[in-house]
């Protein structure tokens, strides 16, 4: 019968071995991909000047791009799906400004060329565009007046606040500051879209938070939920769910909320 102590060297070893064989393999490939690469650029280049082509084919511009033959079109389930469902929302309402503070910059750029936008972050961005003004802010003290703002998102923003991975300072309630600015800001009648990971509650320092989603929903009392849609774990057929059931929701690990609110 093996002692502890032989049981342990041997799940070392095969750790060891399980790791290097990892290792070891992902070699063989990049070498494949590479020894492909260069036959490719090979047959590439002679049928470029067979077919009278005049630029310059050199070795020395190549620019590889070896991880992108795959059989589907990748994307982050989170930023292509929260992104869409805040324009289809915004399609809706049609405020006559948009304020948004941090979300994704695509978003506002995009969003520019139909309502008139203003992006704010904690880092200045500076974009010139036609319909987009651009300015610096702290989400836990917001530099606007009370109920100020008709048309307002934060999406996949409050969950990084004051984790310090933005150069912000480190503080372990900014989150829920930054909830209460957002409803401070927010016009009677106001419309305010947030968007977090939701699943189980825990903190990836220095990276971002995963809440709750009830709880979440409850820092923001004083709003009205006009719709709760959600970004599934995994691949699902379904993409976004709007208005899913509790039990999705809770069976979630890093699902993406995304909350419509209203100020009555």
């Amino acid at each position: 019968m093996l002692d502890d102590m032989t049981l342990r060297t041997k799940a070392l070893v095969i750790r060891w071995y399980t790791s290097w064989s990892s290792v070891f393999n992902r070699l063989i490939s990049a070498n494949q991909s590479r020894s492909k690469y260069a036959e490719q650029f090979s047959t590439f280049s002679k049928l470029h000047h067979a077919a009278g082509r005049t630029e310059a084919v050199d070795w020395i511009d190549r620019y590889p791009c070896l991880g992108d033959a795959t059989d589907s079109t990748g994307f982050d389930r989170h930023y292509i799906y929260h992104p869409a469902w805040a324009a289809q929302i915004l399609s809706r309402t049609r405020p006559m400004e948009h304020t948004d503070i941090s979300s994704t910059l695509t978003f506002s750029t995009l969003l520019s060329a139909f309502i008139p936008t203003r992006f704010f972050d904690y880092r200045p961005a500076p974009i010139v565009l036609d319909g987009l003004q651009v300015g610096t802010t702290d989400l836990v003290k917001l530099h606007f007046e009370d109920e100020s703002i008709d048309s307002l998102s934060c999406m996949h923003v409050i969950e990084h606040i004051g984790l310090g991975r933005y150069g912000d300072p480190l503080d372990p309630m900014a989150d829920r500051k930054a909830a209460g600015e957002l409803q401070r800001v927010l016009k009677r009648g106001g419309n305010l879209l947030v968007v977090v990971p939701v699943g189980r509650p825990r903190v990836q320092f220095n990276a971002h938070r995963i809440y709750d989603y009830r709880d979440f929903r409850n820092w923001f009392g004083e709003l009205e939920l006009a719709e709760f849609s959600l970004v599934p774990d995994g691949a699902a057929p379904d993409g976004l769910i709007v208005n899913p059931p509790s039990s999705l929701v809770d069976e979630q690990e890093y699902g993406c909320g995304c909350y419509w609110l209203r100020k009555p």
